[in-house]
């Protein structure tokens, strides 16, 4: 089997003209998104490794091993990513002084917008950007008459805890791996 690499990876597709643009909360801090290009693929890969290193911490593998199983995985995500949310904004997001500190896939399409993901480096979890990030796409969706809906890995307990503060709700629990959120407009 071939490893995907990053330079072997489908590119991401065009910017779209009513992409999301950066919360005002998060420009105030010195935050923004931009829209994702190829040349970002090695820190997206870095990103990435950074949500499996404590799932990868006892695995008995020498680190080359792990890292190569890791880029591996990031391959396999981003393809899936490109084949079923290709209308998708993939957007880095970014700080002044220190370049891309994570990454906001949204996908903003009826009837109900769908977070493919989002991810920051370790050192900006929990931090209010996610919130800042996820309450602007609830606006927006609220504003078109549309709800939102995601999946959380089971194991991502803080994550899940945003979300419910934010008003999700689990929709299915039956997944192995992951459990279905969903937003609706307040009534």
């Amino acid at each position: 089997m071939t490893v995907a690499t990053p330079s072997r990876l489908a590119p991401f597709p065009p910017e779209r003209r009513d992409r999301m643009r950066t919360p005002a909360p998060l420009a105030e801090r010195g935050f923004s998104l931009r829209v994702l290009h190829d040349g970002d693929l090695p820190w997206l890969r870095d990103l990435y490794a950074t949500t499996r290193a404590e799932e990868m911490a006892p695995v008995p593998w020498p680190d080359i091993a792990k890292r190569a199983f890791l880029d591996q995985q990031f391959g396999l995500q981003h393809q899936h990513y490109l084949a079923h949310y290709a209308d998708t904004d993939f957007m880095a997001i970014e700080q002044a002084g220190r370049g891309p500190v994570g990454r906001y896939y949204l996908q903003r399409t009826a009837p109900a917008h769908l977070i493919v993901d989002i991810c920051l480096f370790p050192g900006l979890r929990g931090s209010g950007v996610g919130g800042a990030l996820i309450r602007q796409s609830q606006d927006e969706a609220a504003a078109l008459g549309r709800g939102m809906h995601l999946h959380v890995v089971r194991t991502n307990a803080g994550a899940k805890r945003l979300y419910e503060r934010l008003g999700f709700v689990v929709t299915d629990d039956s997944g192995a791996s992951h459990i279905a959120m969903a937003w609706s407009l307040p009534a």
